[in-house]
């Protein structure tokens, strides 16, 4: 049984290697190797009409390309070089720029844009003095939500410095003083606390001062109705050059601080040349 069992084996293996062996493209219908033949003869009888025409319109336009190039030629050439003056100009520039604010640094030191900043609010301590720090608004109800940004109309305005007596004209001019001297003479010990403590007492006044007077009323709310008092420009300033003179002179202050703390480089290489000779 399984002697017969091989044979038909090899028998059905020897059948399905007969029939791949056989199989021929000749097997192939002559009607589609007719119609295949026909088709390449056709493609190649196209290719050979279109080449004249694409190889004549290929030539014609390298011609055309190399004309306009030579006409573009000249125009890249000044385009180009305007390129090349505008980077001139520019690096030129850069250059000057880079110079005067290596001169403008050297002048302007951080040291003296901080005095020049406490001057400069020193100086506006002093002209919020004279300008309207408070006032009253009358009839104000009347103008909310009215078009046009209009608003209600002010009487009993007063300046600040005649809510403290002028009391921070001495201030802001001994603060500008202070600033002047260090521009001058350079900064010294106490200076910026000094400047800090005019600061300090220009915000006091202003807010335990100035800020209470400001938002009473007083008798003309009884005089007109819907009365209210408003804050003006003047206390804003005022405020602001007090809060401006705080700032410079904890700057100042710190930066003196730090001044003396910062070992100088000779002097920290004078030590380190010692300590080398003690230890040789």
């Amino acid at each position: 049984m399984i002697a017969a069992a091989r044979r038909r084996i090899r028998l059905a293996h020897k059948r399905l290697r007969g029939t791949l062996i056989g199989y021929r493209p000749t097997n192939v219908p002559r009607r589609v190797v007719s119609a295949s033949r026909r088709a390449d003869r056709e493609a190649n009888r196209a290719l050979r009409r279109a080449y004249p025409p694409l190889a004549r319109a290929g030539r014609k336009g390298r011609g055309a390309a190399t004309k306009a190039a030579r006409r573009a030629r000249p125009v890249g050439v000044v385009f180009f070089r305007g390129l090349s003056a505008l980077e001139k100009r520019l690096l030129r520039g850069r250059d000057l720029a880079a110079r005067a604010a290596t001169r403008a640094s050297a002048v302007l030191t951080p040291e003296r844009a901080v005095c020049l900043a406490i001057l400069a609010a020193a100086v506006c301590l002093g002209i919020s003095q004279f300008a309207e720090y408070r006032a009253v608004e009358v009839g104000q109800p009347g103008y909310a939500g009215l078009p046009g940004g209009a608003a209600a109309p002010t009487v009993a305005g007063e300046t600040a410095g005649s809510a403290h007596a002028y009391l921070l004209l001495p201030v802001a001019l001994l603060a500008a003083l202070l600033a002047l001297a260090v521009l001058r003479n350079g900064a010294r010990r106490g200076l910026g606390r000094v400047v800090f403590a005019l600061g300090a007492v220009a915000l006091a006044v202003a807010l335990l001062v100035d800020l209470p007077a400001g938002l009473d009323a007083g008798t003309e709310q009884a005089r007109f109705a819907g009365a209210t008092a408003v804050l003006e420009n003047g206390f804003y300033a005022e405020l602001a050059a007090a809060v401006g003179l705080m700032v410079g002179g904890l700057i100042l202050a710190g930066r003196h601080r730090y001044r003396l703390r910062k070992p100088s480089l000779a002097r920290t290489q004078g030590g380190r040349r010692r300590e080398r000779t003690a230890g040789a």
